[in-house]
């Protein structure tokens, strides 16, 4: 057994039995084929708790050396001593880095890695061998490794290798979260706002809710801060300094929407030029927010309580499912209960969802808040539009808080901002006209005769453009189409009664 002491981290590193002769000598030494001393290392330069590794080698001294170097710096670490043993592992658990040798039995390094990257393993992979040229390394390269180590090497050499990839994966997701808020700045107001007292029950459930790992099913009219509130849920968990991934599942063609959340392999549809993560793998150890989750097709519904219910995802075109750990916030306009009712969605994804359900007040039912919104959206926008704010009289605090507010805290948020616009509080919140008496007939119809004629009426004023009238309807186009189908349905039933009558 060959001991030596590295530098000044009091970091004990021993060498197992098996290992060859020069690299136990050299790594003894410190240095290759020389006795420099290593570089002292601080553990906590090299402490990464929420990371997993696994070390693949036929030498049984260097699988031991590195998982004892390793197993106080990372949260798991394994090993195996092949590619098809490492496949075992890899298909119940998640690792952030591979440390891989390339000169294994059986199935060579290079070639799993080649097999990794084509079933989608986004993760680092570090090759190491006592036996390389200019070929192997540029194949290594070619095969997605993230570095190239010759051994025997130093502990610091490898401890350093890893920190550069985890880092390097850190900044990759960050930015992608980074880049995926920006597009969306100010699309929804930031915070908790309000100290009624709907505000303040809220407040308290979050708090308490936020420090569950457990599944949330938001609930609540358009516009009333469903992400602000998955975004406060997010913060207040022990997965805030994780990332928070937010996903408009109306907004994703229903044919991209699984490519969008697990990712797929190249080839894997026409187009598909390249491997791409999804979201899930974005979101690992963080939050992924679902809004508008009704809009999800049945087929993706049922993939997505699939990995809800196990853990694990395959990528599109992919023969192998990935671990994730990400906790799901949900979020619907729309009474979920009424449309797994209906047959428009999957019950068991339903009780999957709602294992806390969090009801989102509308504005009306809270108009106390308004002054209070209405100075924190006049600070924003003043400095975006450079514009001094507007001063808030008691007359215009008391027309705003007769309104309905039908659009709720957006549609607050927007007559905030068209009055610094225009200098002054327009008298009509609403930029949408004033709507006509109701015919006495209406009175007497039933919702879903109101529904239609409706948006009969709109989409005929478009002119049959579906598209437009979904968007002045505030829903998507899909939903339109549905309604149209079961319409035509029930229409044909009906003439099919008149005629056997």
């Amino acid at each position: 057994m060959v001991a030596k002491r590295i530098g000044g981290g009091g970091d004990d590193v021993q060498m197992a039995r098996g290992v060859r002769g020069d690299e136990a000598k050299a790594l003894a030494q410190g240095g290759v084929g020389r006795a420099e001393p290593a570089r002292p290392l601080e553990l906590a330069d090299y402490n990464w708790p929420a990371h997993s590794v696994l070390v693949v080698d036929d030498e049984e001294g260097m699988r031991n050396f590195l998982e004892r170097t390793l197993a106080r710096r990372c949260g798991m670490v394994q090993s195996a001593a092949d590619a098809e043993h490492a496949a075992v592992l890899m298909a119940r658990l998640h690792f952030d880095l591979l440390v891989l040798d390339i000169a294994l039995p059986g199935k060579s390094g290079i070639e799993w890695l080649h097999e990794l990257r084509e079933n989608g393993y986004a993760g680092d992979v570090i090759l190491i061998t006592a036996f390389a040229d200019m070929e192997t390394a540029i194949d290594a390269l070619r095969g997605g490794a993230s570095d190239f180590i010759l051994k025997p090497f130093r502990v610091d050499q490898i401890l350093n290798s890893i920190k550069r990839c985890f880092e390097r994966a850190g900044l990759a997701r960050e930015n992608f979260v980074l880049r995926r808020e920006l597009a969306g700045l100010g699309a929804e107001p930031t915070g908790l706002i309000g100290h009624s007292p709907a505000m303040e029950q809220l407040r308290a459930l979050v708090r308490r809710v936020g420090q569950m790992p457990s599944t949330v099913l938001l609930l609540g009219e358009s516009g009333t801060g469903k992400e602000v509130v998955a975004r406060a849920l997010h913060q207040t968990s022990p997965r805030a300094q994780r990332p928070f991934v937010p996903l408009n599942c109306a907004a994703i063609a229903s044919e991209l929407i699984e490519s969008e959340l697990f990712g797929h392999v190249k080839g894997a549809f026409t187009g598909a030029t390249e491997s791409r993560n999804g979201l899930f793998y974005y979101a690992h150890g963080g939050t992924l927010f679902l809004d508008e989750i009704s809009e999800l097709p049945l087929a993706m519904q049922t993939r997505l309580l699939r990995v809800l219910e196990e853990r694990k995802l395959r990528p599109v075109g992919s023969e192998r499912e990935l671990p994730v750990d990400v906790r799901i916030i949900a979020a619907s306009n729309r009474d979920l209960a009424a449309e797994v009712r209906a047959g428009r969605f999957r019950e068991d994804l339903y009780y999957r969802l709602a294992v806390v359900d969090i009801g989102l007040p509308p504005l009306r039912d809270r108009t106390e808040d308004i002054p209070e919104l209405m100075r924190h959206f006049m600070q924003q926008f003043s400095v975006q539009l450079g514009v001094p704010p507007l001063p808030l009289s008691h007359e215009v605090v008391s027309r705003l808080a007769g309104y309905t507010w039908p659009g709720n805290v957006r549609e607050l948020r927007n007559y905030i901002e068209r009055s610094l616009i225009l200098g002054h509080f327009p008298a009509q919140p609403s930029a949408a006209p004033t709507a006509a008496p109701t015919p006495a007939g209406e009175l007497e119809a039933s919702l879903a005769e109101v529904e239609r004629r409706h948006i009969e009426r709109v989409t005929a004023a478009c002119e049959g453009n579906k598209t437009e009238a979904a968007r002045r309807l505030g829903v998507s186009r899909k939903t339109l189409e549905r309604k149209f189908a079961e319409w035509a349905l029930e229409d044909a039933a009906a003439a099919r009664t008149e005629r056997r009558a």
